[in-house]
């Protein structure tokens, strides 16, 4: 069999706490949504698997597969369905295939000297995960994940144009791409202007669907841990005492009457 490579999403490592607290999700009314397109790059695949993947989703629920390499593309669930017949997929298909093809050809350059963690001793997989948002007041924004083997190296701020390195993996990637405009400005030109435009027209057929299938926007607010059991047994056996203590004083004043 041959070796599994990592395919899904980024993640961003974090140290758990010893102190870690309870948290649960606040439910917030919101009419923000976003479209976001995850692209998997494997130079070297194996079992008949794409050299270039592509999962589209819309506020965090999949609604497309694209594979690059072969132009095959799978409308999925609902809201795959009720837009598959607009005509923007003709232009967007080819735009998400010049962006496989790029990073493709930027893997020998941008790919780390030493294997992170995550990356482990295998062939690489680089993922990117582009991200465009419509705002409450109706601003849109867009911003980029980059990664290796599924762990989160690197941000891009479609916007400001700022670089962030998040993992010392996306070390090479940031130093070649922040001094490259060419790259930038494409990865600009998509977020910021194919993206958005394929989320306004898209809404145009998802909006009643979102509204009523999806979920209200969570919020995680945290929660302070609940008071010991010991507390409360004190308290009980507290208000005991005082009864006891007020019907003693109430039999004692009785008993002095009668005699």
């Amino acid at each position: 069999m041959g070796e599994k490579r990592d395919r899904g999403h980024l993640v961003e490592k974090k140290e758990s706490s010893k102190e870690e607290r309870v948290v649960k999700p606040v439910i917030l009314l919101s009419d923000a949504h976003s479209l976001s397109y995850n692209v998997t790059i494997d130079p070297q695949p194996r079992d008949d698997q794409p050299w270039c993947e592509v999962q589209g989703e819309v506020d965090q629920k999949v609604f497309v597969s694209y594979d690059c390499g072969r132009a095959q593309i799978k409308y999925l669930g609902p809201l795959g369905e009720e837009v598959k017949s607009m005509s923007a997929w003709e232009t967007q298909t080819d735009t998400l295939r010049d962006t496989g093809d790029l990073l493709k050809g930027q893997m020998p350059d941008v790919t780390p000297e030493k294997h992170t963690e995550k990356v482990g001793s295998g062939p690489l997989t680089l993922q990117a995960r582009m991200t465009c948002w419509r705002e409450d007041n109706g601003h849109t924004n867009a911003s980029w994940e980059f990664g290796f083997n599924g762990q989160l190296c690197l941000l891009f701020d479609s916007e400001n144009g700022h670089w962030t390195m998040v993992h010392p993996g996306g070390r090479q990637m940031r130093e070649k791409w922040e001094n490259d405009r060419a790259v930038t400005d494409f990865f600009k030109k998509v977020s910021m202007g194919d993206c958005r435009a394929w989320l306004q027209a898209f809404l145009v057929r998802w909006e009643k669907m979102l509204k009523t299938s999806a979920p209200p926007t969570t919020v995680h607010a945290t929660v302070q841990p609940a008071a010991p059991a010991s507390n409360h047994i004190t308290k009980i056996v507290l208000v005991v005492l005082a009864v006891f203590v007020i019907i003693s004083i109430v039999a004692w004043i009785l008993y002095k009457k009668r005699y």
